[in-house]
């Protein structure tokens, strides 16, 4: 699978067309981002390109952006902290609320690191109204420690798509009224972090950290931003007749590369999938009768 060439077909020829794009690539990071706690733990190369978090046995820390979206293709590059990292939760989700509230609408890239040797875990989920238990875990095909790698949301009214270097994960249709995430409603900000999970990270909770291995250091870089930013009270959208890119038919399902390609990766990457988890869920949830693929 390595070395494949993945395209995103018409959407990226799209997207680089359109006027509206938002990069924050451009901006400096403090244009872009605030600090939601621990600053010291926070820094940026000396050319302001990347941005470290720390995690050590006082805290953690983390950022997210000043401006929140509606519906788009987001992305950053990430390297996770390396080394014997089990307990140690990396984070780059779609969050509404500021404070992470109990009626939030989440979107979720969760890195849960491990034992020296042992690969990192990617957790999706994905929140309605503060309500989750929708969680995929995979492994990866590369170490996410030695390199900066991409992870982005692709975000419309028919499907969110989680994509790990443009390979599609996970496919979430967006169908049914009790999934649609309302663009009107709950706009999203962009957060980062990296924290003490070990109370469930690795291996439910067995796998504590090892603070002798602290700290932790997570990387970031190349922030993107193409969606709809929101400003009180009406949208910065609402006035165009122009129909977004990842908005338009060829972003309301994959690609047949794109098909191939998340099938490779269900066959040989996923760990646990909700929908297939019966003990849990006796009855199938709904979204899980749906076809990722159509």
């Amino acid at each position: 699978m390595e070395g494949r060439v993945f395209q995103l077909e018409n959407l990226v020829t799209i997207s680089i067309l359109m006027a509206c794009f938002i990069s924050s690539n451009a901006l400096p990071f403090w244009d872009t981002f605030e600090i939601i706690w621990a600053p010291d733990h926070f820094k940026t190369s000396p050319d302001g390109q990347i941005w470290d978090v720390t995690l050590d046995h006082i805290t953690g820390s983390g950022f997210r952006t000043k401006q929140s979206y509606r519906y788009g293709w987001f992305s950053m590059k990430i390297k996770l902290a390396g080394g014997d990292s089990a307990g140690v939760a990396t984070t780059f989700y779609l969050c509404s609320d500021k404070d992470a509230g109990p009626h939030r609408d989440e979107i979720d890239f969760e890195f849960l690191g491990n034992r020296t040797g042992q690969p990192y875990s990617i957790q999706t989920n994905v929140f309605k109204n503060g309500g989750g238990g929708r969680e995929m875990r995979h492994n990866l095909w590369f170490d996410p420690t030695q390199d900066f790698h991409s992870y982005s949301f692709l975000w419309n009214n028919h499907q969110i798509v989680f994509f790990v270097d443009k390979y599609p994960i996970r496919v979430f249709k967006n169908v049914f009224r009790r999934n649609r995430f309302f663009p009107n409603k709950k706009p999203m900000y962009l957060f980062s972090s990296i924290w003490n999970a070990e109370a469930w990270a690795t291996r439910g909770g067995l796998d504590k950290i090892n603070w002798n291995s602290a700290p932790f250091v997570s990387s970031y870089k190349d922030f993107q931003a193409d969606g709809c930013q929101w400003y009180n009270p009406s949208p910065a959208c609402a006035h165009t007749t122009t129909q977004k890119w990842w908005d338009q038919y060829n972003a309301w399902h994959l690609s047949q590369t794109q098909k191939n390609d998340f099938l490779w990766v269900q066959k040989n990457y996923v760990t646990y999938d909700y929908c297939k988890d019966r003990q849990r869920y006796p009855r199938i949830p709904t979204e899980c009768l749906l076809n990722p693929l159509k």
